[in-house]
C-alpha cells in the first residue's frame, strides 16, 4: 500500500529544504555543543572506548555486540592518531593529559546523531505529513535529552538510532515507489543495507528486521490479490523482496565479522571465551605439534572443554577454609602452574625407561602430580570454600616431598566416546583427540568445573571441584600438551584443526548470545521495560567537579508519546467494535489513513519495546530509544492528520503546533545542565525533580553557581560539617567537648560515603 508520494531531497520545495537546513543546523549546535565536555571517561566509554584501544592493538576481546559501530569509532580514532594506549578503565580517568583524541572520536557518535533529525523530517514528509508536522517531529527528537545524551559519547546508540531511521526513510520510499522503477530499486537496496547496517551495530536491529519483514508480508498479501498483477510478477516481487531484505543484511553482517577477525589477530583478554582451536587461530598463541599418545610419565596439560575456563592448575597457595590444602582451579593462560605428572597407582615400581611406554588407556587408574609443588592432585569428603553443596567435594593438592601419596590421589580414566574422535582416540588417550572423565577412586565423584569464580584469595580463578551428581559437559577433560622422554620425534603428532571463517563466526555467535543471557546480575542503575514510556527512572552517567551528566528523557516528548499510543491503542478497540456492529468506519479516508500510516509506527514501536519483557538480563533506559524514535513518528503522523481533518484552521494549527514544540524546549532546555555537564545549583536541581523515582543526585551540585567561579574555595559538606563541629568544641564542659566531637565524625564519615558513591561512578 503506497503512503504518499515520493519524497527525495532534490525533489523538495524550497521552502522544505530551508526547513531541514536549519533544523539540521540547530542539530548540529544541540548535539555538538561544548563535546569536549566532561574531559574524562563517561559511563560505557568504559567499553567502547576500551573496544577501540583493542582493535588498534589487535588483542581480541569480547562483546555482546556485533562489530560495526565499534568499528566506525575505532577508524575515527586511528585517523586521529590514536595509539590504542589509553586503557580508558575508569569512568572519569582523564583524556586530555594522556593526549587521547577523545573528541574526534566522541564526534562520530554526534554527526550520526545530528542526521537523525533531517531523516525523521524526510521520513515523515513521505508518510504525507505537512512541513510543519515534519518540523515538530524533528524538533522532538531534535529537543530529546536523552537523544542528546547519547549521542555526545563514545557510544552505541547513536549509530544504531541513524541506522533505524535511515532504514524507516528507505522502507517508507520504497513503498511510495512505481514497482521495478530505478528508485525503485534504490529505496529497496538501501533498506536491506541498513537493516544490515542496524543489526550490525546490537542485535536490537533484530526488531527493525522483524518490522521490515511485517510491512514485506503485509504488502505480499496485498499483491497477491491485486489482479492487475501477473503471477510472473509477483514471483519477481517475491524474489527481489528475499534478495535484498534476506541477503543483502547477511551479507554485511557477514562482512563485518569478516573484519572483526581480521583485525583481532592477537591474544587478548576476551580469547578465554573462546574454544581452544579458535585460540589456536591467533597470533603466539598457536601450539606446536604434540606426541598424539599419552603415557605414564608424560608431562601434561589439561584443559576442560565445556567452560572455556582452561587449564588445571595449582599454585602454592591455600584454601583459607575446609582441608586448607593447596588450591586447584582453572586459569585461562599458559603457565608452568598448569603442569602436570601422570603417575601409574598400580604399576608404580615398573621402570619405563626398560619396558618402553605404557600408553594410557580406558580404565587405568593414575595419580596426577602437580610438577611445580610436587603435591598431587587429590579429593575426599570435604565441602568446597565457595560452593558448599551436599554433592560437591573439594579438590586439592596435596603431600609433601617423599610422600608416596595415598588412595585419594586415585584417579580413574574414564573415555567418553560421544565427544571423542572416531577411531584409536577411543581405545588409548590421545592428546586432544580424547575428551575424558577423571572418576576419583574413594568417594566416586568427577573432577568437574563451572562458571563460578573464586574470590580474591583464589585470584578469582574458576573453582574446580569434585562432584557426584554435575552434569557430563563440566567434568569432561582433554590433554592439550604432552611431552614424555620415551617419545621420539617419529611419534604420531597431533594438533587442533584448522578453524574456518564459518566456524569462528557460528561458535563468537553462540558466545555472544549466552554471554549477553548471562547479564543477570543486578546494576546500580539499570531499569525494567514497563517504567520507560513514563520515563520513571535514568541513568547516572557521570559525577565530578560539583558536575553531573544523567541520561533522562524529554518528558514533555515522552509523555506524549506514550499517550499517543494509549491513543491509537484505543481507536483501534473502538473502530473494530463498531466494524463489528456493522459501522463502515474504514471507509472514510482519514480513518484509513490514521490507520494504516499511524499503525505502521506503533507496530514498529511495539516491535522495539515489548520483547524486552522476554529478557531477564540487565536493562537500562537507553534501550527503549528506537522504540521512543517509532513513538515519535506515530504521535507526529497521527497529529498531522488530526489537524487537516479536525483542526483544519492554519491558525490554530500553528498555535497547537506552537505549543508543542516550546513545550519540548522548555523541558530541554531545563535539563540541559544534566546534558552537558553545567553548572547547576542544588535548589535548581531539586525543581526539576518532577518524580520521585528520578534518582539523580542533587547534593552533586554547588548551592550557588558563584562556587563554580572560586573553584574549590566553596564549602563542601566536609567543611560545612568540620566548621560545626568546631563551634560545639568551644564548648567548656568535657561532655559537650565529646559530642561536639561525635558530631563531626558522623558528618565525615557521611560525605566520606558520598564521596566514594560519586568517585565509583
Amino acid at each position: 500500500m503506497s503512503l504518499a508520494t515520493p519524497v527525495r531531497f532534490s525533489t523538495l520545495p524550497c521552502k522544505d529544504k530551508a526547513a531541514i537546513a536549519i533544523i539540521t543546523g540547530l542539530a548540529v549546535f544541540v548535539r555538538l555543543y561544548k563535546i569536549w565536555q566532561p574531559s574524562s571517561v563517561v559511563f560505557d566509554e568504559v567499553h567502547f572506548g576500551g573496544f577501540a584501544s583493542k582493535y588498534i592493538k589487535g588483542a581480541y576481546f569480547m562483546d555482546v555486540h556485533p562489530p560495526l559501530a565499534k568499528l566506525l569509532i575505532t577508524l575515527t580514532g586511528w585517523l586521529s592518531g590514536f595509539d590504542g594506549q589509553f586503557d580508558f578503565k575508569d569512568i572519569g580517568k582523564d583524556y586530555v593529559t594522556a593526549g587521547v583524541p577523545y573528541v574526534a572520536m566522541r564526534l562520530l557518535p554526534g554527526l550520526l546523531g545530528v542526521m537523525v533529525i533531517p531523516l525523521c523530517f524526510l521520513t515523515l514528509k513521505a508518510y504525507g505529513c505537512s512541513r510543519l508536522s515534519a518540523s515538530i517531529g524533528a524538533l522532538f527528537i531534535l529537543f530529546d535529552n536523552a537523544l542528546a545524551t547519547q549521542s555526545r559519547f563514545i557510544l552505541l546508540d547513536s549509530p544504531l538510532i541513524f541506522f533505524t531511521a535511515l532504514t524507516a526513510y528507505a522502507w517508507v520510499n520504497f513503498q511510495n515507489q512505481t514497482a521495478f522503477t530505478r528508485h525503485w530499486y534504490w529505496y529497496l537496496f538501501l533498506t536491506g543495507l541498513s537493516l544490515g547496517a542496524t543489526v550490525s551495530v546490537k542485535w536490537v536491529g533484530l526488531f527493525t528486521i522483524a518490522w521490515v519483514g511485517v510491512g514485506t508480508l503485509i504488502g505480499l498479501w496485498d499483491l497477491l490479490g491485486d489482479l492487475s498483477v501477473t503471477p510472473g510478477q509477483y514471483a519477481k516481487h517475491f524474489f527481489l523482496r528475499a534478495v535484498f531484505l534476506i541477503l543483502v543484511p547477511v551479507l554485511f553482517y557477514l562482512g563485518m565479522f569478516a573484519i572483526h577477525f581480521i583485525c583481532l589477530v592477537n591474544p587478548g583478554d576476551g580469547d578465554g571465551f573462546m574454544s581452544s582451536e579458535f585460540q589456536n587461530s591467533l597470533n603466539n598463541k598457536g601450539m606446536a605439534d604434540t606426541p598424539a599418545n599419552v603415557a605414564v610419565g608424560s608431562h601434561i596439560t589439561l584443559r576442560h572443554l565445556n567452560t572455556q575456563g582452561g587449564y588445571l592448575h595449582s599454585h602454592d597457595h591455600l584454601y583459607p577454609g575446609g582441608s586448607q590444602q593447596q588450591q586447584i582451579t582453572l586459569y585461562p593462560h599458559k603457565d608452568s602452574n598448569n603442569v602436570w605428572l601422570i603417575e601409574n597407582v598400580t604399576e608404580s615400581e615398573i621402570d619405563y625407561r626398560e619396558t618402553g611406554p605404557r600408553y594410557l588407556k580406558d580404565g587405568d587408574w593414575i595419580r596426577l602430580q602437580h610438577v611445580v609443588t610436587s603435591r598431587r592432585l587429590h579429593s575426599h569428603d570435604i565441602r568446597p570454600s565457595v560452593t558448599e553443596a551436599d554433592w560437591q567435594n573439594e579438590a586439592s593438592c596435596y603431600g609433601y616431598e617423599g610422600f608416596g601419596g595415598d588412595a585419594n590421589d586415585n584417579f580413574r580414566v574414564e573415555i567418553v566416546e560421544s565427544k571423542t574422535k572416531p577411531g584409536k582416540a577411543r581405545e588409548q588417550v590421545r592428546a586432544i583427540e580424547t575428551k575424558f572423565r577423571l572418576i576419583h577412586q574413594m568417594t566416586g565423584c568427577a573432577l568437574f568445573s563451572h562458571k563460578v569464580k573464586l574470590p580474591s584469595w583464589g585470584f578469582e580463578q574458576q573453582e574446580v571441584t569434585c562432584a557426584k551428581q554435575g552434569t557430563l559437559p563440566n567434568s569432561i577433560w582433554y590433554i592439550e600438551h604432552n611431552e614424555h622422554p620415551l617419545l621420539d620425534a617419529s611419534e604420531d603428532k597431533v594438533n587442533y584443526p584448522k578453524i574456518s571463517f564459518w566456524q569462528k563466526f557460528s561458535e563468537l555467535q553462540k558466545v555472544m548470545w549466552d554471554t549477553n543471557n548471562g547479564l543477570v546480575a543486578s546494576h546500580t542503575w539499570d531499569s525494567r521495560p514497563e517504567s520507560w514510556p513514563w520515563l520513571r527512572r535514568g541513568i547516572n552517567f557521570w559525577v565530578k567537579d560539583h558536575r553531573q551528566i544523567y541520561l533522562l528523557g524529554n518528558f514533555f516528548t515522552w509523555w506524549l508519546t506514550s499517550l499517543a499510543i494509549v491513543v491509537y491503542s484505543v481507536f483501534v478497540f473502538i473502530v473494530v467494535l463498531r466494524w463489528q456492529r456493522g459501522y463502515k468506519d474504514y471507509y472514510a479516508p482519514a480513518v484509513k489513513d490514521y490507520s494504516w500510516k499511524v499503525g505502521s509506527n506503533v507496530v514498529g514501536w511495539a516491535l522495539h519495546y515489548f520483547p524486552f519483557f522476554l529478557m531477564q538480563r540487565q536493562l537500562f533506559l537507553h534501550h527503549y530509544l528506537p522504540a521512543l524514535y517509532f513513538a515519535v513518528l506515530a504521535f507526529v503522523v497521527g497529529f498531522d492528520i488530526f489537524c487537516k481533518t479536525v483542526l483544519k484552521r492554519r491558525l490554530l494549527v500553528v498555535v497547537v503546533s506552537s505549543v508543542l514544540v516550546l513545550g519540548s524546549i522548555s523541558v530541554y532546555v531545563t535539563m540541559s545542565p544534566l546534558i552537558y555537564g553545567e553548572k547547576w545549583t542544588k535548589d535548581e536541581c531539586n525543581r526539576l525533580k518532577v518524580l520521585p523515582h528520578w534518582d539523580f543526585d542533587c547534593n552533586a551540585f554547588y548551592a550557588d553557581k558563584s562556587m563554580y567561579e572560586n573553584g574549590n574555595s566553596g564549602k563542601s559538606r566536609l567543611e560545612e560539617a568540620i566548621e560545626k563541629a568546631s563551634e560545639r568544641l568551644s564548648a567548656s564542659n568535657s561532655e559537650e567537648l565529646h559530642k561536639a566531637s561525635e558530631t563531626h565524625a558522623g558528618e565525615e564519615e557521611e560525605y566520606v560515603q558520598v564521596y566514594e558513591e560519586h568517585d565509583e561512578l
